[in-house]
């Protein structure tokens, strides 16, 4: 699977912050990539698209879990799924694309191909201060199924805190 991917570290809180910076590109790449049908660029295999759900891996160093008390800990993987007609090319040209258009720095967002394997995921509505009892389900229902997988929060994250199991 092909995503539009940015890293960093940073409350997702913050209103002027890195993440909301780093969403920022990754939606003007996207939108660049679905609205290309109507312009003269034409890709290759293009199909249109809905631009999916934002999806995110969020982690802190040095400790077991999250400590919520200190979001500005926070790691962040941020990513948007493609299509897999979107290939180095495509990115590329949808980078200058926007960067034209947007006057934005795009050199942080990278196309990632990642393989997914098992893992509990779990849609969360509402605000990040909410999120420790949606977690919580999470664990819960790996726990009781013994699942070794990783548990990811679909949509606005997916908390890594060591949980893959040997």
């Amino acid at each position: 699977m092909k995503f539009l991917a940015v890293q960093g570290k940073d409350n997702p809180n913050s209103a002027d912050g890195e993440y909301q910076y780093d969403l920022q590109l990754l939606y003007s790449l996207a939108y660049t990539i679905k609205m290309s049908k109507k312009g003269t660029h034409k890709i290759k295999d293009y199909f249109d698209f809905v631009v999916p759900p934002l999806e995110g891996f969020w982690w802190q160093d040095g400790i077991d879990g999250v400590d919520y008390n200190h979001k500005e800990k926070f790691n962040f993987i941020s990513c948007i799924r493609m299509p897999e007609f979107v290939t180095d090319d495509v990115f590329d040209w949808a980078k200058k694309k926007a960067t034209a258009k947007k006057n934005l720095d795009f050199s942080s967002v990278k196309l990632m191909t990642l393989a997914e394997g098992k893992c509990v995921q779990i849609m969360h509505v509402g605000s990040y201060d909410d999120e420790p009892a949606t977690i919580e389900k999470m664990h819960e229902l790996r726990i009781d199924h013994h699942n070794p997988v990783l548990v990811c929060l679909k949509f606005v994250h997916c908390y890594r805190q060591s949980l893959l199991m040997q």
